[in-house]
């Protein structure tokens, strides 16, 4: 069965192309995903299609409403089994990161809400959410194109969706580390070479090359992820010397 990805939205005509280019166009027409578009204004009780209002107690910006939200997600629900996570995307949620992708994409169903203007009425986040996702520490206009990042990390990691496994296993963050560098032709640029040992073939010796350039670079750049990786190796071969 196809990863079922429902996108709750003011602004559909931003994810028609997201949808039909690129890798989570071609999952889509191999199967793998399949994916729909709901405009959340459709829902709007009057005929100028209101969805937000101001806050009570005052403040700047316009609130989205409970009644379109939850009847748009209760429209969604049923069309398909099972009913699905729904996931906001909110500067407030946990950071998004790879871990949290591998979990979203074994899944077999996704409703992404994703919001705009100052927020939502906060008895969607308590009565009607499931997970709460943030991009980082800065903030966006609206989550559409936080929506587009994670949908586009979670459908990238469908077995098929890459055409090779390996695509997805050597990237960065998988190993819990940086990826390491990468060469293609010509084998001299402007007076810059590639590595001898990338041309040797032989692939052990690439291997360890590559397995070494990953660490430094993640010691260099991401401190934060090389402490995480170093712990977790220290853990594991405890655990292996134990057994």
């Amino acid at each position: 069965m196809p990863l079922r990805v429902d996108i709750l939205t003011l602004f559909r005509e931003l994810f028609v192309p997201f949808c039909e280019t690129s890798i989570v166009g071609r999952a889509q027409q191999k199967g793998l995903a399949d994916i729909h578009l709901t405009d959340i204004r459709d829902f709007a009780k009057d005929n100028y299609g209101t969805v937000d209002d101001a806050p009570f107690g005052g403040g700047p910006g316009m609130v989205l409403m409970c009644q379109p939200i939850f009847d748009a997600v209760e429209h969604v629900q049923p069309q398909a089994e099972p009913a699905g996570k729904v996931i906001l995307l909110t500067p407030q949620g946990e950071t998004f990161n790879q871990r949290i992708a591998h979990e979203l994409a074994g899944e077999p169903r996704l409703i992404f809400l994703a919001g705009h203007y100052e927020g939502f009425d906060e008895r969607i986040r308590t009565h009607l959410v499931d997970r709460e996702i943030s991009l980082g520490d800065f903030v966006l206009s609206g989550g559409e194109f936080a929506a587009m990042a994670v949908i586009d990390a979670v459908i990238r990691l469908l077995p098929g969706a890459l055409g090779k496994d390996e695509s997805t296993t050597e990237e960065s963050f998988q190993q819990g580390l940086l990826e390491y560098p990468q060469y293609t032709r010509p084998r001299e640029f402007r007076g810059l070479g590639v590595p001898e040992i990338l041309l040797s073939g032989d692939h052990g010796k690439i291997a360890r090359w590559r397995k070494e350039q990953a660490e430094m670079r993640t010691q260099l750049r991401r401190p934060d992820l090389w402490e995480q990786y170093r712990n977790e190796k220290t853990t594991k071969n405890d655990t292996e010397a134990g057994e």
